[in-house]
């Protein structure tokens, strides 16, 4: 009997469960028809509930634990990084090859008080250098082997040249060198330099001679050391590079003034042409004499340059330099 009343009991108790649940949706969608108690639509099949079988939610155990994994029979051994002892000496750097740029000059007395500078500076292949001596500068370069040879005219009997490059930074390296020049007490010698551009010539008219005259030595008709060596007249040369930028610029005539042939007077001008480079603006120079009595004797001049419109005019300078006068020897 008690077991029937537990399939009952059960069976209401799911019953109840179901009715409740549809009860509650059917709330939700609209009105519901609530049937009492104990009636039984006789057209519905009956539910009939049998055979539960009630379970326990408690975990069930392994049969066995797994067996730990056995250790290798060896021990493992670690390597690790040792330091290997120090030798008594360490090895001796090697010393990395070092560069080494050595200018040398030298200078050699020719004739006519004139001397032979060779320049010698193998790290500065084609570069630009200034020339000192005793106040005159120009500019040149060395050649493609770092040399360069020039002729100068001396302005002292001791005279002392200096190869200036600059480095960029406002320091200069280079090179000096000296000679002992005997004969520079038989010439006169009179330089106008400049920087920047061409135009400045100076012109020696020797023995009342005129412009285009046999006796006129300039640019165009400079002639040579060798004619001053005989005593003949003098002779004119130019330094520098002019095609180079801002290059300084010199003009240097020489006489032979102790060992001339003839007495007579050398009158000396200095031109300076109007050019592009020049007009509308102040052109700056300098002259250098050398005087046997008192040494070189040095003037600063500014021209004024002419406007544009007259390019290819010239100014010529008549008393820069002293006229010389030549004795009888």
């Amino acid at each position: 009997m008690s077991k029937y009343r537990r399939y009952i009991t059960a069976g209401g108790s799911l019953a109840c469960a179901l009715g409740i649940g549809y009860f509650m949706q059917a709330s939700h969608n609209g009105p519901v028809n609530v049937r009492a108690a104990g009636m039984v639509d006789a057209g519905e099949p009956k539910i009939e509930i049998s055979q539960i079988t009630l379970t326990s939610a408690a975990p069930t155990p392994p049969v066995a634990m797994a067996e730990p994994a056995a250790l290798p029979a060896v021990p493992v051994t670690l390597a690790v990084a040792q330091d290997a002892p120090l030798a008594d000496t360490l090895p001796s750097e090697e010393a990395a090859p070092g560069f080494s740029c050595e200018y040398s000059m030298t200078a050699k007395p020719l004739a006519a008080a004139m001397v032979e500078v060779t320049l010698d500076a193998p790290c500065m292949i084609n570069e630009k250098f200034t020339l000192h001596q005793n106040g005159m500068m120009f500019t040149e370069a060395t050649d493609d082997k770092g040399q360069s040879v020039l002729t100068v005219p001396a302005l002292a009997e001791n005279a002392v040249f200096i190869a200036s490059f600059g480095n960029g930074n406002g320091n200069g390296e280079g090179a000096i060198a000296t000679a002992s020049v005997n004969s520079f007490a038989y010439y006169d010698r009179f330089v106008v330099q400049w920087g920047g551009a061409r135009g400045v010539k100076i012109h020696a008219l020797e023995y009342g001679a005129d412009f285009g005259d046999e006796g006129h030595v300039w640019d165009d008709a400079a002639h040579d050391m060798a004619r001053a060596a005989r005593g003949e007249g003098g002779f004119l040369t130019r330094h520098g590079a002019p095609d180079m930028d801002n290059a300084l610029l010199a003009e240097v005539y020489t006489f032979p003034t102790e060992t001339a042939l003839r007495a007579g007077d050398i009158s000396l001008r200095v031109e300076a042409e109007v050019t592009a480079a020049n007009c509308g603006r102040d052109l700056e120079a300098q002259t250098i004499a050398t005087d046997s009595v008192s040494g070189l004797k040095v003037q600063d001049i500014v021209l004024a340059m002419p406007d544009c419109d007259g390019i290819g005019d010239f100014l010529v300078l008549n008393n820069l330099f002293n006229d010389l006068k030549v004795a009888r020897n």
